[in-house]
């Protein structure tokens, strides 16, 4: 089964790779979606693959970034679109 997440980072996640760190680990994990910066300094995810997959990724994004700062996650469920492969927006 599929599973869908929308998240938020907030913290010190712009100019430390976040957006490439996340890219290494959504393929070698299979996951499906995109990352982008956002204006107000946070970034955007969505991830879509097999729910472990997904809950690893957000972990590793929150715990184990070696230069970020996570302060905040903000995850909502969605249904998932059937995206194929991870992409950098900007």
């Amino acid at each position: 089964m599929v599973y869908r997440i929308s998240v938020v980072f907030k913290g010190k996640v712009q100019g430390v790779y976040f957006r490439q760190y996340a890219r290494r680990w959504a393929e070698m994990l299979s996951l499906n979606g995109y990352i982008r910066n956002m204006p107000d300094g946070t970034v955007h995810a969505v991830f879509e693959g097999q729910r472990q997959a997904v809950q690893e990724i957000i972990r590793k994004l929150k715990n184990e970034h070696p230069h970020a700062d996570v302060a905040h996650v903000e995850i909502q469920v969605e249904e998932p679109e059937g995206i194929q492969g991870f992409e950098i927006l900007h």
